[in-house]
C-alpha cells in the first residue's frame, strides 16, 4: 500500500485506509517563518507531529519546505488550505484523495448550496442532521424541534465565580514537549523566527489518547451543563463547560462524527439533556462543516471582502496581545486569555474581540489573519468565513443575516465583567462611557447607509436616529482612535 502523507492537521486514524498503513510526516520550518504564530500554537502543532512520529510505520522528515521532504510516491488526503492544495497538485508522484475529517461531503454541500442567494448555517445544519441521521427520531428531529437555542442562552449563575463542573483532565508534558520548547527557543534565538503570546504548559491534547480522554470526560462530566451556559462568560472561569475539543478535531486527532455520536449516545441514555446535546452537535456538524465548505465554495477573493469599507489596521496593543494596556475589563481579560492560553470560547471571540474590531473599522483581512495566528485551533479555513463573513460582516450578508454588533448591555447580561470596570455599560458619552456601548452606536452611524436595507437592523437604526447626543458620541469615538480603551 502506498505511503500516506499526513499534514499536521490530519493525524488521526480516519486519515488512513488501514491501521498499519505507512505514514510520512513533514515538519516544515518555513511555515513558522511566514507568520508570527502564537507560541503555544506552534508548540501544540510540533508536539502533535512528533508524538505521532513515535508510532510504528511513521517517518518524520524535518525540512525547510514540504517540497524538499516529499521525494517518494505518496497519497494525501485533500488538504485544508488553497496553498497546500496547489502544492500537492504541483508535486510529482502525489495522488490527492478526497477530504476527510469532516462530516458532509463536498458534493453534497454543493448540491445543497446550488441556486441559493444567501447561505445560512441553520438550513445546512438541518439538511446535515437528516442526511447523516444524527439526533433524528425517524424523519423528525429528536424532541420535535430542530433548534433549542432558546434553552441555551442563559447568563452565568448570579454570584458564581465559576461553574460547578470538574476541570478537564490535565495534560502531562513529556520529553517530546521539552524538546519542542527547546527547539522553539533556538529558532527564536538563532533563526529570527518570531512568535506572539506567552509560552506556558501545554493545555491541549497532542495525541489521540489525550484527545479521547478529553472527549470521554466532556461527555460524562461537562456536557450535561454545557447547553445553558454555552454563551455565558465568567472572568474567573475561561473554560466554563466547553468541550475544549476544537484543537483536537482540527488537528485530526478526533473524527467529528465520533464526537457527535458520543454526545448523542449520552442523550439517548438519559445522561445529558437534549438542548445541550443539540447545541453541541450544531457546533460540530453544523457550524464547523459549514465554515469548511464555505472556504472552498466561495471564490478565493472572498478573503479580501470589505463591503463596509473598514480600512484601519490593527493597533499594536491588540496585535501584540498587550492586555495590560486595556482598562475595559472584558476586553482586557479576553485579550489576556488569548495571550496566555491561545484560546477563549466562541462568545468572547465573537462578541468581545470581533465585535470591538468591527466597531472600530479594522481591516477584515487583518482581523482574520490575527485570529488564524493567535488561536491554537485557528486555521485559514476556520477563520476566513468565521471572521470575514460572520464576525466582521464584510461580505454584506452572504453567510450571516446581520452584523454581530452589540453594546455593553449584552456583555453585562451575559458576563460578570461589568462589575468593577471603570466603564459604565449604560453610558455612551463621557469619561466613563463604555467603549462597547459607544462603539456600537458609532458603528451604526458610520454604516447607516450600508445597513438600511437589512430588515434585522431596522430597529437599531431607528434608535440611532433618535439619539440626541449622536454628534458628541461620534466625535468622542473619533478622538479615541486606535488607543486602547
Amino acid at each position: 500500500m502506498t505511503r500516506r502523507w499526513l499534514f499536521a492537521d490530519q493525524l488521526g486514524p480516519h486519515f488512513l485506509d488501514e491501521p498499519n498503513q505507512e505514514v510520512l510526516l513533514v515538519e516544515s520550518k518555513a511555515v513558522f517563518r511566514r507568520r508570527a504564530f502564537h507560541r503555544q500554537k506552534a508548540h501544540l502543532i510540533l508536539s502533535a507531529l512528533r508524538h505521532r512520529a513515535q508510532d510504528d510505520g511513521v517517518r518524520l522528515v524535518r525540512a525547510d519546505t514540504y517540497a524538499e521532504a516529499v521525494t517518494q510516491k505518496v497519497t494525501v488526503c485533500h488538504p485544508t488550505s488553497r496553498a497546500a492544495r496547489a502544492l500537492v497538485h504541483r508535486l510529482p508522484d502525489v495522488e490527492v484523495l478526497p477530504p476527510r475529517g469532516f462530516v458532509t461531503a463536498p458534493a453534497d454541500f454543493t448540491a445543497w448550496a446550488k441556486g441559493r442567494d444567501h447561505l445560512r448555517m441553520e438550513e445546512f445544519y438541518r439538511d446535515a442532521r437528516q442526511r447523516h441521521g444524527i439526533l433524528m427520531d425517524g424523519d423528525e428531529p429528536a424532541g420535535g424541534k430542530w433548534n433549542l437555542d432558546h434553552e441555551n442562552r442563559e447568563p452565568p449563575p448570579r454570584g458564581a465565580e465559576r461553574l460547578d463542573v470538574p476541570p478537564a483532565p490535565a495534560i502531562t508534558e513529556d520529553e517530546i514537549d521539552e524538546q519542542v520548547r527547546s527547539d522553539l527557543d533556538r529558532w527564536q534565538r538563532e533563526d529570527g523566527i518570531e512568535f506572539i503570546g506567552n509560552d506556558g504548559p501545554r493545555l491541549f491534547p497532542a495525541t489521540r489518547r489525550e484527545a479521547l480522554a478529553r472527549l470521554r470526560h466532556f461527555v460524562t462530566h461537562r456536557l450535561p451543563t454545557f447547553g445553558p451556559y454555552e454563551d455565558a462568560m465568567l472572568a474567573g472561569d475561561p473554560w466554563m463547560s466547553h468541550s475544549l475539543l476544537s484543537s483536537s478535531i482540527n488537528l485530526g486527532l478526533l473524527d467529528p462524527l465520533e464526537v457527535v455520536e458520543r454526545a448523542e449516545e449520552a442523550y439517548r441514555k438519559g445522561n445529558a439533556p437534549l438542548a445541550g446535546v443539540e447545541g453541541f452537535v450544531r457546533q460540530i456538524i453544523g457550524w464547523r462543516d459549514f465554515i469548511w465548505h464555505l472556504y472552498w465554495y466561495f471564490e478565493p477573493e472572498y478573503r479580501a471582502a470589505n463591503e463596509l469599507h473598514a480600512r484601519k489596521e490593527l493597533p499594536r496593543w491588540f496585535a501584540d496581545l498587550d492586555a495590560d494596556a486595556v482598562e475595559a475589563r472584558c476586553l482586557s481579560d479576553v485579550l489576556a486569555g488569548v495571550r496566555d492560553r491561545g484560546w477563549v470560547h466562541h462568545i468572547p471571540r465573537l462578541m468581545v474581540l470581533g465585535n470591538y474590531a468591527m466597531q472600530r473599522g479594522w481591516r477584515p483581512g487583518a482581523v482574520a489573519d490575527w485570529f488564524h495566528r493567535s488561536f491554537v485551533d485557528g486555521y485559514e479555513w476556520v477563520m476566513t468565513a468565521n471572521v470575514i463573513g460572520m464576525s466582521q460582516f464584510a461580505d454584506a450578508g452572504r453567510m450571516s443575516s446581520k452584523p454581530y454588533a452589540g453594546g455593553g448591555a449584552y456583555i453585562k447580561r451575559m458576563s460578570d465583567y461589568c462589575g468593577g470596570c471603570r466603564y459604565d455599560p449604560g453610558k455612551r458619552v463621557g469619561d466613563d462611557a463604555c467603549p462597547f456601548t459607544a462603539g456600537y452606536w458609532a458603528f451604526l452611524a458610520r454604516n447607516e447607509q450600508a445597513l438600511t436595507g437589512n430588515h434585522r437592523m431596522r430597529q437599531p437604526l431607528t434608535g440611532l436616529r433618535r439619539l440626541a447626543d449622536l454628534d458628541a458620541l461620534v466625535e468622542q469615538e473619533k478622538a479615541r482612535g486606535s488607543r486602547a480603551p
